[in-house]
């Protein structure tokens, strides 16, 4: 299918589309001075004339000299609140007279549709998909998200200074996994079509093909994010590096300056660590089995045995960077990063990896 062209004043008309086929439409709008995912009914809920202002430890909005939608970059918050949740039940337990009886949670019975998904996190979203659904064992809860799941994209059109996709090779164009993705132009948006659902969807809208000046204006506009993107990570033989630099001076450097937080693990895209616990009522006679997000930067997230195996920051910092960016390959042949830059702009005291990474190239004392 050819790219086409959608008017921007008819974008309320996919909303309405994507809507009426039963989504909860999910995408970017402005709350607490951030600009955040949460559930949206029109394109007015969208920051336009909004954009985000990144560095390490900084995130500010400002507003924009133009009316642009999607003018910003990614925020704190990623998709996989919605297809990995932070909180979800795993089992429920009754108290009966002839015993505890057991029951699976109900299998989920809504259809999201993400707005405005960036080529780092459809990146993300395949990295948790080798995760969750292609190994010996399939995430049920996972899966059934991601299956009703329909995802617009958009391609980016700016770049923040802590981003750096085209080290990771995952932006800044969507190149695949969405079922629609739109480039914004100042009056339109150029449409490409990626699933068969979403050529369905453009069957529904008064869409028209592109002519060569606009598609050369979208490849300029797409063009201006790659030339801003002015933050690298080295990544030739990074997996050796850090696990052949386990005793590395740096990983004390760093640790005197981490809060383990645990920001940089719940802004990013990627990680997946949780833990499961039972909660009770206050009879005891129903109990909920319990995942929830976690965190490597947890001191008791390494308990066993009595004890914890990390017991200081700067084994925790190690263990996640080393998982990030090496052991991570060797669990599921690829990286953990897509380089969002999520991690560096939300963390309270600025540690930068690629920073970090640099260092580890450089021989110890």
């Amino acid at each position: 299918m050819p790219d086409l062209l959608l008017q921007k004043g008819d974008l309320q008309l996919l909303f309405d589309r994507l809507s009426g086929d039963g989504f909860r439409l999910v995408g970017p709008t402005v709350s607490q001075e951030a600009i955040v995912y949460d559930e949206i009914a029109s394109v007015g809920d969208l920051p336009r004339g909004w954009t985000d202002v990144q560095a390490p430890g900084s995130y500010r909005l400002e507003p924009r000299s133009d009316e642009a939608f999607f003018g910003y970059v990614v925020g704190p918050h990623s998709w996989k609140k919605y297809l990995f949740p932070p909180l979800a039940t795993l089992l429920t337990a009754d108290r009966t007279d002839s015993g505890w009886a057991m029951h699976a949670p109900p299998e989920p019975t809504e259809k999201y549709a993400f707005i405005g998904v960036r080529a780092c996190e459809l990146a993300a979203i395949k990295v948790q998909d080798r995760v969750f659904l292609e190994g010996a064992y399939v995430d049920p809860i996972y899966k059934a998200r991601r299956d009703r799941c329909f995802i617009v994209a958009v391609n980016c059109t700016q770049a923040a200074a802590t981003c750096f996709c085209t080290s990771m090779n995952t932006g800044p164009r969507c190149q695949a996994g969405f079922d629609l993705a739109l480039t914004e132009l100042s009056a339109a948006f150029i449409v490409e079509a990626g699933s068969d659902s979403g050529r369905q969807v453009c069957g529904q809208l008064p869409l028209r093909e592109a002519t060569p000046a606009e598609r050369a204006a979208a490849e300029a506009a797409r063009a201006q994010a790659v030339a801003g993107i002015s933050k690298r990570l080295e990544t030739e033989g990074i997996r050796d590096l850090l696990l052949t630099n386990l005793e590395h001076p740096r990983w004390a450097d760093v640790a005197a300056r981490c809060l383990s937080c645990a920001n940089c693990t719940m802004v990013c895209p990627t990680c997946f660590c949780s833990s499961v616990g039972e909660v009770t009522d206050l009879k005891g006679d129903h109990v909920e089995r319990q995942r929830q997000w976690d965190s490597c930067f947890n001191v008791d997230f390494s308990r066993m045995n009595g004890g914890v195996v990390r017991n200081d920051v700067r084994s925790r910092y190690r263990q996640w960077l080393t998982h990030k960016l090496a052991s991570w390959i060797d669990q599921f042949g690829q990286s953990g990063c897509v380089g969002c830059g999520r991690c560096i702009t939300w963390c309270p005291v600025a540690i930068d990896l690629t920073e970090e990474v640099a260092a580890l190239r450089e021989p110890g004392p």
